[in-house]
């Protein structure tokens, strides 16, 4: 990683948890409009999916729609806009692609160029968004399954590790794919299955329990987004195909024009995570 993306791939500090701080989720997107929240969304409104995002010129837009089709475990697709369309209805009421997000990334070459909280003045007439499941939509179901999840509990971002497993080709589009990461005792790391495994479009089960090295993941107390979480005696890794896997594509493929979400800095979508379920 750059010495320029390492220094701007800023995190919250620890603090109290987001958890069920806005009632609903058309209420934490009109406060992150608002600029009243502009910090990381983990926990903010349980029980509605939330999205990562990945903005291309249109040019671009089919062969990453193909990449997504290759790659469903990283990149599950909630929804895509129509090319210079900033709304998505299909995800909930009066969502503006260019203000509902706290953090954007803008990226210019593979490098990236600027951190905003409005993409308003970058907008184009021939971008098309696409809006991919995230991990944050799960957790609700493992809290209530019983399952601490320690980055919830102590307020930080979630841990999220560039890995050695390849994504498949599309066009371009090809790189590393992101993971993220939580640690579980194992008892708790069977049941964190099951119950992922039934919300693939929110990324499903995980894809690596265990040693980090496996993945190619020196240092588990470094993440490459995120915050670090401490693993304690008799827990685990988990590690989790992440939707930041893009902005790990766009370092490698170097389109010369995309935006992203700044990671942790999600969509929350009027989308219910019971909906997603598969049971």
């Amino acid at each position: 990683m750059s010495a320029n993306i390492s220094a701007a791939i800023s995190c919250p500090s620890a603090g109290a948890s987001n958890y069920g701080t806005f009632a609903n989720a058309r209420e934490a997107r009109l406060a992150i409009r608002r600029g009243e929240w502009d910090s990381h969304t983990s926990g903010l409104a349980p029980g509605y999916a939330q999205g990562n995002l990945a903005i291309l010129p249109e040019a671009l837009a089919t062969d990453f729609l193909r990449f997504c089709q290759r790659n469903p475990k990283p990149c599950p697709l909630l929804a895509v806009s129509e090319p210079g369309d900033p709304m998505l209805p299909t995800l909930g009421e009066d969502v503006d692609i260019r203000t509902d997000i706290p953090r954007y990334r803008i990226w210019k070459h593979g490098e990236l160029a600027a951190e905003v909280s409005d993409i308003r003045d970058f907008w184009r007439d021939d971008l098309v968004s696409f809006v991919l499941g995230c991990s944050f939509s799960f957790e609700h179901a493992l809290i209530e399954g019983g399952i601490e999840l320690r980055h919830v509990s102590q307020g930080k971002n979630v841990a999220m590790y560039r890995t050695n497993i390849q994504t498949v080709p599309a066009g371009p589009f090809h790189g590393p794919m992101v993971v993220s990461m939580r640690p579980m005792t194992a008892a708790n790391a069977i049941r964190a299955v099951q119950i992922t495994a039934r919300v693939p479009a929110v990324h499903g089960a995980p894809v690596h329990l265990g040693d980090p090295a496996q993945i190619g993941i020196a240092d588990i107390n470094r993440p490459d987004f995120g915050d670090a979480v401490e693993i304690l005696p008799g827990e685990m890794p988990v590690f989790w195909a992440c939707g930041v896997t893009p902005q790990a594509v766009v370092m490698a493929m170097a389109p010369e024009f995309c935006i992203t979400h700044a990671p942790g800095y999600m969509l929350i979508t009027d989308v219910r995570n019971s909906d997603l379920s598969l049971a």
